[in-house]
């Protein structure tokens, strides 16, 4: 052989063989089948049952989207949809159990007509406080019941936007005892409607955008919605004069991601990690710019002429006695329900111990 030809082989052995290696090399940005998978682009269609105008009850989905996008560098974005331009905002859980999209941002509590347990998941009338809840749900077991019954109807839920109380209702006549629910036309979610359901009130319930005009035109005598920055914005404080407290039916309001199971499992373990992460950020974030921005509005309630009044001790007496009737009703009902319940008072009864002597009372 020439030394032309023995080159020309020694040259051809070479690149066959860095062409054999280059074929065995993962490809761009893929991993081993152990690990977390492909890190391709992910884009969803996000409804959401508030208007993300709304201050701390609608705008905390903004901010986990841009959470979202930003630890994902780009790799994953949500799109998101104002209530009823996807799917109405009561059927978020719905549209994402029949595929319709891949994951939908709400207040559980809707589903109460078909799902019992989902409301106690959203609020539960004299129940644990902001932070009490969220030691429940990460802490306490809350998470893993969730999930678990979530589940049987394919949906994977994550805890990710909380706030704190909400006005106990905005009436357009005063309070004076429990007799004054005989009667009385309000609108009313969760199991706090059925509680002044028991002292004769007639409850309706209504999307955000429709309360304003129901009460204007006295369709309906009064109202509970959300924290005072937010029923403010919606103009409560202009068509109905009387604004109670405490918020007695939701001392906390939850928000979940919920997700499709089938779309949960197409995420990697990455992007699965990314919305647990953009969630959890958004249970703080949330709480913590609900809590910030109440005062403003409450010191400006006299200059609209806005009377702020706590509930007397009577009807606060008369309202828990009804929503512990309710809630042992539920529980009868449903096993779910009883169990859930369960789960979070015993909690409660063990985090006392704790509660009743670390935190100083109000001076």
């Amino acid at each position: 052989m020439s030394n032309r030809a023995a080159l020309t082989a020694v040259l051809t052995a070479f690149f066959v063989g860095l062409l054999a290696s280059l074929a065995l090399r993962p490809a761009p940005n893929r991993v081993d089948s152990d690990s977390v998978g492909p890190l391709d682009e992910v884009r969803w269609r996000l409804p959401v049952a508030f208007g993300t105008n709304l201050p701390a009850l609608g705008d905390n989905a903004l901010y986990v989207g841009e959470r979202i996008e930003a630890i994902s560098g780009g790799l994953f974005r949500v799109e998101i949809f104002e209530p009823g331009k996807l799917v109405p905002a009561f059927s978020i859980v719905d549209a994402v159990r029949e595929k319709k999209v891949p994951a939908g941002y709400t207040w559980l509590g809707y589903d109460q007509g078909k799902l019992p347990v989902s409301v106690l998941f959203g609020a539960v009338p004299f129940g644990p406080a902001p932070w009490e809840y969220t030691a429940w749900w990460y802490e306490g077991g809350g998470r893993e019941l969730a999930e678990e019954i979530y589940a049987s109807l394919g949906l994977h839920p994550i805890l990710c936007g909380l706030i704190g109380p909400e006005t106990a209702g905005w009436f357009r006549a005063p309070l004076r005892s429990p007799d004054d629910f005989a009667g009385l036309k309000i609108r009313f979610a969760g199991l706090g409607g059925k509680a002044v359901q028991r002292l004769g009130a007639s409850v309706t319930i209504l999307p955000g955008g429709e309360i304003f005009q129901a009460l204007e035109r006295g369709a309906i005598d009064a109202t509970e919605f959300s924290l005072p920055v937010v029923d403010s914005q919606l103009g409560f404080d202009r068509v109905a004069p009387y604004n109670y407290f405490p918020g007695w039916h939701q001392p906390f309001t939850a928000f979940h991601l919920v997700v499709g199971e089938e779309a949960w499992g197409d995420l990697n373990k990455t992007k699965q990690a990314i919305l647990e992460t953009a969630c959890t950020a958004g249970v703080t974030r949330n709480l913590a710019r609900a809590e910030a921005l109440q005062a403003p509005i409450l010191r400006g309630y006299e200059e609209k002429g806005v009377t702020t009044e706590i509930l007397s001790e009577e009807i606060l007496a008369a309202l828990s006695r009804e929503s512990d009737a309710v809630l042992a009703e539920e529980a009868e009902k449903d096993s779910d329900f009883a169990r859930v319940l369960a789960s979070q008072q015993a909690f409660q009864r063990e985090y006392a111990r704790w509660k009743n002597i670390a935190y100083p009372r109000p001076r």
